[in-house]
């Protein structure tokens, strides 16, 4: 007799499974998944994560060009130059000379040489501009107020001397005659967020009358003389200093001149020392000396004959 084979139903209690596809919008409902917290899709995640790293990175200091260590040791050297006006050693100490001049000499920007910035010009020796910056800030007005007030720059450059002058003065209207040194200049201040600098494109030797008077003006090159618009537009109390020619020709004399009242004591206007390697350790204490006055200004010239200060016979200020 044969036997009766149970049905499956009977052989297996489980429920049958459900369809894997097509899916059911039910089953991905947040009511059907299991109890595992959600987490919410980031895409830009990384791009947050690695942001917010950046910012907790702090950037590193004294190492490198952009230390504050390379520019204490070019004021220590012109501390041993017999420079020890204090307002210009901490300015000179704050501008980052290497972001003024090509990279590919930025290696070279705190020696004591002159670089070329373009169009045949070059920046001037660290020593040549605190040496300038320094006989600028002896004046009587600036010795006052503590800064050099309204400031002229002739000749702009490549912008390093105008960005000293902004830390020392209240304005600085600086003129540049050749144009790509003018944009250079322009790009190189806008990078140092620098305030109460104003930028102009001309010829400086007529210089700017429509901002004056100045109480501070000051010049990178000279003629055979001092314009008579640059005294035109000097304050009563005020000081320039510019290189011009040398009587005898060989060279260039700096020339300071200051807009006096004649009720004022007669100021004292330092002579460049002449320094020897022996003294350079502890140069001796300038002499001062006033020179001739004409119509309430009194005109003085320095020149050096030691070697240190550039080319023999070429006075205070080479031709660099």
């Amino acid at each position: 007799m044969a036997q009766r084979l149970p049905q499956p139903s009977a052989m297996n209690d489980t429920p049958p499974r459900r369809p894997r596809f097509p899916a059911s919008l039910a089953t991905l409902s947040p009511t059907a998944s299991s109890s595992k917290p959600q987490t919410t899709l980031r895409p830009q995640r990384h791009l947050a994560e690695a942001a917010a790293d950046a910012r907790r990175q702090v950037p590193p200091s004294g190492i490198g060009l952009d230390g504050a260590a390379v520019r204490q040791r070019m004021v220590a050297r012109l501390r041993l130059e017999g420079i020890n006006c204090e307002p210009v050693l901490k300015a000179m100490a704050a501008v980052p000379r290497h972001h003024f001049v090509d990279s590919a000499l930025a290696i070279q920007a705190y020696e004591d040489t002159s670089l070329p910035i373009g169009l045949g010009q070059t920046i001037s020796k660290p020593s040549v501009v605190a040496r300038m910056l320094e006989w600028l800030f002896l004046g009587e007005r600036a010795k006052a107020n503590g800064h050099l007030g309204h400031v002229l720059e002739i000749g702009t450059g490549c912008g390093y001397q105008t960005a000293i002058l902004a830390t020392m003065s209240r304005k600085v209207v600086s003129m540049e005659r050749l144009q790509g040194l003018h944009q250079l200049a322009q790009q190189h201040l806008a990078a140092q967020s620098l305030r109460g600098v104003h930028l102009l494109w001309g010829d400086g030797m007529q210089g700017h009358a429509a901002l004056g008077p100045y109480d501070s003006i000051i010049a990178a090159a000279g003629g055979e003389d001092i314009p008579p618009a640059w005294l035109q537009q000097l304050a009563v109390g005020g000081r320039l200093v510019a290189p011009a020619r040398a009587p005898d020709g060989r060279g260039q004399v700096l020339v300071v001149v200051e807009f006096m009242q004649f009720s004022l004591a007669n100021p004292q206007v330092e002579r460049c020392a002449a320094r020897t390697p022996a003294a350079s350790a502890a140069p001796a204490r300038p002499n001062f000396e006033p020179n001739r006055h004409h119509d309430g200004f009194l005109f003085s010239s320095m020149a050096c004959s030691c070697q240190s200060c550039g080319d023999a016979g070429a006075g205070w200020l080479p031709n660099d």
